[in-house]
């Protein structure tokens, strides 16, 4: 049996449904069970279910597990609860990563292109200790991302006994189906098709940064079932462990994204530029690239797929998941 944590949200639902079609034995750790987003994983064979309170029990109730994939967290990057985001995004963490070395597990959990801050010291996954202290997240959410993985290679490095596979997966901008519940969080992608398929204007935020013109602030945009097909393949490559940068290697920019939309509804662009929300200014990433040679180097070879074939099957699966009445 596979656990995964955050199995009803976005990155998670994606994950649970590539290893249900796999006919892999599932279980889902969530706190939103009787919410709407468990249409993400609707149809899914999913053998147990529980809240994140009844965790701990369920673990201890259990020998081992084929593999752990903790996608669970508080990901909302303008969440200001330090202290309730350090306690779920780093001591839960810790806990499972503490099982599964105990019960030699693999674990496998998310990671944040957050930990690179502004960018200012590139986007290495460089897994030396200086490297990471070289880094400074501006949020919250990336700061709990960055601790936790600075404590796995410490441990690493201090002799610890690990879980026979580890993986901190560093995603990037990831963006795709299942992204409803989200809210601002969800990426543009989706929380802008609904009103560009009415017949709306895309917004993007202005630049307030002198090297890049509106629009062209730029991101690592990654199609989730990419994430989902590295996920697959560390599950086949039980020898590989580490932190590895999630993207595609490729900076784009906004406008590219929204003409990809546009060009995916057989739409003419409709684009303005709106001013960043206040509580945004100091936290804004103009621009992220990641380096993806640890990945490839460590036999990871497929291709990653282009924003514009991943935003015209985006938004093909959302249509159609509309007309059927599904969110």
């Amino acid at each position: 049996m596979i656990l995964v944590t955050g199995g009803t949200g976005f990155i998670g639902s994606n994950i649970v449904r590539a290893l249900a079609a796999a006919g892999a034995p599932l279980a889902v750790c969530d706190r939103h069970l009787d919410d709407p987003r468990l249409g993400n994983i609707a149809g899914a064979r999913v053998l147990e279910m529980f809240g994140p309170d009844s965790l701990a029990a369920w673990l201890d109730g259990r020998r081992s597990l084929d593999a752990v994939i903790h996608m669970g967290a508080i990901s909302a990057t303008t969440e200001t609860d330090v202290d309730l985001v350090m306690k779920t995004n780093v001591l839960l963490t810790l806990r499972l990563m503490d099982w599964c070395a105990d019960r030699r597990v693999p674990f496998i959990y998310a990671s944040s292109a957050q930990v690179y801050g502004d960018g200012s010291r590139g986007f290495d996954d460089d897994e030396s200790a200086a490297a990471m202290d070289a880094l400074t997240a501006i949020t919250p959410y990336g700061a709990s991302k960055l601790l936790f993985d600075r404590l796995m290679i410490r441990e690493r490095d201090a002799g610890r006994t690990m879980p026979p596979q580890w993986a901190g997966l560093r995603f990037f901008n990831v963006y795709g189906p299942g992204e409803g519940h989200k809210g601002a969080m969800a990426s543009v992608v989706s929380r802008t098709l609904p009103d560009i398929v009415a017949g709306g204007t895309l917004r993007l935020f202005r630049s307030h940064h002198p090297d890049y013109a509106d629009g062209g602030q730029k991101r690592d945009f990654i199609y989730v079932r990419d994430c989902v097909d590295v996920v697959m393949w560390l599950l086949d490559n039980p020898a590989v462990s580490g932190i590895f940068n999630l993207g595609t290697g490729e900076a784009r920019t906004w406008l590219d994204l929204g003409h990809a939309m546009f060009r995916a509804l057989s739409r003419p662009a409709r684009i303005t530029f709106v001013d960043m929300p206040a509580a945004l200014e100091g936290r804004y990433q103009y621009y992220t690239r990641a380096r993806m040679d640890r990945l490839r180097e460590a036999g990871y070879t497929q291709p990653f797929t282009s924003l514009e074939d991943g935003i015209a099957d985006h938004v093909s699966i959302s249509m159609a998941r509309h007309q059927g009445g599904q969110q």
